[in-house]
């Protein structure tokens, strides 16, 4: 017995034509996409498909829509594509060994780009670099704070490859984690514990030594994963 082809919604149909169209620069970034009457007209469809169709381009980052007004071609970005896969990875972070896993992604990342930064580092970077991890020794008292600064000092790390796809991939894979952790405040020696983690990572960078710039944070991110799987929370 033969299976039927499965036909495609028709707000899908309109979705690929439209973004074939964007893609081919009919409609370029910036320039405005015909109204919902007009698409319905163009492609023999009812209003629901035309606003589902284009929901699907915003969420892909093809388009921006606002209120009363035309959709509009915007560019994507990598944000908006690891933004689609958000359902997916809280998904897979609840099978068996699902966080540990995302984990592993992240020390990878961290720790290749750690080792990259040891290398390829300005000394505006390493400057930057500094700023952020001062702000995180000063708020080593306030537990929120002190959490806020951790998470920038990674991020300012991750800025120096110069990689849109590592930034973003960073920060979701950052935003995922800590949305799986019981937030518990951490004590000040649980945070100045952290900060030399930080620190160590810091200063393997500054004088350009990549071995232990890898070392220090895969070192720093293991103990931090340690310290979660114990039962306390831990935004780095």
């Amino acid at each position: 017995m033969h299976n039927m082809p499965v036909r495609k919604k028709l707000s899908d149909e309109v979705r690929l034509r439209l973004e074939a169209m964007i893609r081919d620069e009919v409609y370029p970034v910036g320039a405005s996409l015909p109204s919902e009457r007009d698409l319905m007209s163009m492609f023999d469809v009812g209003r629901p498909s035309v606003r589902e169709a284009l929901f699907a381009l915003e969420k892909m980052g093809l388009v921006k829509i606002n209120s009363g007004e035309r959709p509009k071609v915007t560019r994507p970005t990598p944000k908006n594509m690891l933004e689609q896969l958000t359902g997916t990875a809280h998904l897979l972070m609840d099978q068996p060994d699902g966080i540990g896993h995302f984990e592993q992604l992240r020390l990878f990342l961290e720790v290749s780009i750690a080792r990259h930064a040891a290398e390829m580092a300005t000394r505006e970077q390493i400057d930057a670099l500094a700023v952020a991890l001062a702000e995180n020794e000063r708020a080593i008292p306030r537990a929120r704070a002190f959490a806020v600064t951790d998470v920038a000092f990674h991020r300012v790390l991750t800025v120096i490859p110069g990689n849109p796809i590592f930034l973003a991939a960073h920060e979701a894979l950052v935003e995922w984690l800590i949305n799986q952790r019981i937030h518990v405040a951490n004590t000040e020696i649980e945070n100045r514990r952290s900060f030399a983690g930080h620190q160590a990572v810091f200063e393997a960078i500054e004088r350009h030594d990549p071995e232990a710039a890898g070392q220090a944070m895969r070192a720093h991110l293991e103990n931090a994963r340690r310290k979660f799987n114990s039962g306390s929370d831990r935004p780095d």
